[in-house]
């Protein structure tokens, strides 16, 4: 990953941390769904690898991906897409599992693994082999309680998405929970979604997004004048 990318994500990991899943994106309508996508705030951008064609679209979008946005594949299941992604400078590996093989070889490639788990077991697993991010999939069914109990065993520096179930409607409780992220799948596209519906659906998660971290900050302000 090169210097450029690198601060583009660890700009996106502090300031606005949602990641759009396209997963059945085509590659005749990948530009206006991405460019729909960047005009919305979103600098995140997974394309995963059981779309149609995935790689065509990935091709498309990272000749012309803006310094700011840090595109990759998602459902990764084997090392030779971790290289395919270094040769095109689409940095993030994320995938629906924990596979060692996957992460070593995506660390190795200078790569941004982002690793599905469910478990503390493949949490640990994914934090030792080198991951970036953690995926808690599915996010909605196993809950909030679940995830602050599998929260309170990882590294304190390691940041968890949650994926699965998670829209506008129930990002707030989330977000108050302290998740560090989000994965939108159906949230913010759908084969057959129009890039006008993309960028509704996706600038109303960034509102809600900035919204509740405004309020939390504000909130914490007061506490600590009320405290001085």
């Amino acid at each position: 990953m090169n210097e450029t990318r690198r601060a583009a994500l660890n700009a996106a990991m502090r300031e606005l941390p949602l990641a759009a899943i396209l997963r059945g994106v085509r590659p005749d309508e990948i530009d206006s769904i991405f460019d729909a996508l960047v005009a919305s705030g979103f600098k995140l951008i997974e394309i995963p690898l059981n779309s149609p064609r995935p790689w065509e679209s990935i091709e498309r979008v990272a000749k012309r991906c803006p310094d700011d946005v840090v595109i990759g594949a998602g459902t990764v299941l084997d090392p030779e897409a971790c290289r395919r992604l270094a040769d095109l400078d689409a940095p993030l590996v994320i995938t629906p599992n924990t596979d060692p093989a996957v992460i070593g070889e995506a660390v190795a490639q200078d790569l941004a693994p982002m690793i599905g788990c469910m478990t503390p077991t493949e949490a640990l697993a994914a934090a030792r082999a080198g991951a970036s991010a953690l995926k808690l999939f599915p996010a909605a069914r196993l809950g909030i309680g679940y995830y602050r109990d599998m929260k309170a065993v990882l590294p304190s520096d390691m940041p968890v998405f949650a994926v699965g179930g998670i829209d506008q409607s129930n990002m707030s409780e989330w977000i108050t929970a302290g998740i560090d992220g989000f994965g939108f799948g159906g949230s913010v596209y759908r084969p057959g979604w129009s890039a006008q519906e993309v960028e509704r659906c996706a600038r109303g998660l960034v509102a809600e997004w900035c919204r509740v971290k405004e309020g939390l900050a504000q909130a914490d302000g007061l506490e600590r004048e009320a405290d001085a």
